[in-house]
Parts: structure tokens; C-alpha cells; sequence
């Protein structure tokens, strides 16, 4: 089965994941221009890697549970996904 996931994450100064439960698929994530700020992403070494307004990527069979973010409340990533099951 195919299903097509469209989300829109407000963020806030807290880290949280991108998804409450395991979901995998392939997916572009961005950070939209009118951003405010950069979101903050948790990087694999728990290190803070930001995103600038407008910076988006593709990842290819990525768990979104495991995607931690933050940032200035009111800012949002947005998430285009396809998943399988």
C-alpha cells in the first residue's frame, strides 16, 4: 500500500520529532522561506545543525520519529513524504 503524507510541524523551543510513532519513507523536509529564524535540527552526534529559512533536502527511507527539531515558536518544517508498507 502507498500512501502520500503532507504535515506541517510548528516548532517550538523544545526539541521534538517529527513524528510521534515510527514512519519511514522517502520524503524532502524543508523549512520555508518565511521562516523568521533558522530551525535547529538534532544532529546524529547530538550536536545543533540549523537550517536557514528556505533550505530544504531529500532523504531516501529516513524514520521521522528519529528527526528532532526546533526553533523560534510559530516557525514550521514541512514534510512531503511517500511511505510503504
Amino acid at each position: 500500500m502507498n500512501n502520500v503524507i503532507m504535515r506541517k510541524i510548528v516548532v517550538t523551543a523544545e526539541y521534538q520529532p517529527l513524528a510521534d510513532r515510527q514512519l519511514v519513507g522517502s520524503v524532502t523536509i524543508s523549512t520555508p522561506p518565511g521562516n523568521g529564524t533558522d530551525v535547529i535540527f538534532r544532529g546524529d552526534d547530538g550536536g545543533e545543525v540549523p537550517w536557514i529559512p528556505g533550505q530544504w533536502h531529500d532523504f531516501r527511507s529516513i524514520d521521522l520519529s528519529a528527526v528532532q527539531v526546533k526553533g523560534a515558536p510559530g516557525d514550521v518544517v514541512t514534510v512531503v513524504e511517500g511511505t510503504w508498507a
